[in-house]
């Protein structure tokens, strides 16, 4: 056998392979340390950010000041998880699409909040958008006076939302907008009117208390005339009688209700004949004293 063709030695072929496995290893090392190095680097900075979407409510300018702060990392190493949360948690963003632009850039997509109502008591900072989410901004911005203002629970807000959005058609022939609608602790709805005119819709489901207000605003104008009133008069309606309402006019209070003036009748029915037997009993009297002197 020739001496050349004969394998080497095994110490001699492991000395080989470590030689090469260190060599490999020094030669990963030395290119992990550049690449660290590289990144480290002011040029992979983030340093632009491109905003893009249909933007009413915040500038781009506005979003760079307060989000660039926030970015952790440079273009190959910021978490763009944490980047979309940071520009959702702006103000009027309700959602953020982010990716990398090379070499030291961002390019964000933003959609904002559409306004549907105003939120909680006057003054507070929050509103709530066409989905019911509520969320936190400058009332002061919304250029809408006419959105109704929503009170209630958080949870709640897209059933608030819901039913504002029902009721309005409903409480048009009205003439005055509805202002607010409250939901109380208790389940009972409650209107009230531009006009400052107070509606009590009672308790129920949707369809029950929009058929209650469609009972109520159609029969108003009849019984405002009987009491010689408009419409516009109203100040104050209780729609939370099986039969009827209970009503208030500028002037007048009423009851259109079958129950409750079945019941005002019979009490004027009992003072009448309180009266009568009091007046018969006079006369009794004053016919005795009258024998008396005879």
């Amino acid at each position: 056998m020739n001496a050349a063709t004969l394998p080497a030695p095994l110490d001699v072929r492991v000395m080989n392979m470590t030689a090469t496995v260190l060599l490999l290893g020094c030669a990963l090392g030395v290119l992990a340390a550049g690449g660290a190095w590289l990144l480290r680097q002011p040029a992979f900075s983030i340093g632009h950010i491109a905003v893009e979407g249909d933007l009413a409510h915040t500038s781009a300018m506005s979003l760079r000041a307060n989000v660039l702060p926030l970015l952790k990392g440079n273009f190959f190493t910021v978490n763009l998880e944490s980047a979309r949360q940071a520009f959702e948690q702006v103000p009027w963003v309700q959602s953020a699409q982010v990716r990398r632009e090379f070499p030291s850039g961002l390019r964000v997509q933003l959609k904002e909040h559409d306004v549907a109502a105003f939120w909680g008591p006057e003054g507070s900072a929050t509103l709530v958008d066409s989905q019911g989410n509520v969320f936190e901004a400058d009332a002061d911005e919304v250029d809408d006076d006419g959105l109704p203002r929503l009170l209630g629970a958080p949870e709640r807000s897209a059933e608030l939302l819901q039913l504002a959005r029902r009721l309005a058609p409903v409480l048009e022939p009205l003439g005055s907008p509805m202002q607010q609608l409250e939901l109380s602790g208790h389940g009972a709805w409650r209107v009230t009117l531009a006009s400052g005119a107070v509606l009590q819709l009672g308790a129920g489901t949707q369809q029950e208390v929009q058929e209650r207000a469609q009972r109520f605003v159609t029969t108003l104008a009849t019984v405002a005339q009987q009491q010689g009133r408009s419409v516009e008069k109203l100040e104050y309606a209780d729609l939370r009688y099986d039969g009827g309402y209970a009503l208030r006019l500028r002037g007048v209070t009423t009851a259109a209700d079958e129950p409750q003036r079945l019941a005002m009748q019979k009490a004027a029915e009992r003072q009448a004949a309180a009266a009568a037997r009091a007046a018969a009993a006079r006369a009794r009297a004053a016919a005795k004293n009258n024998r008396g002197q005879d």
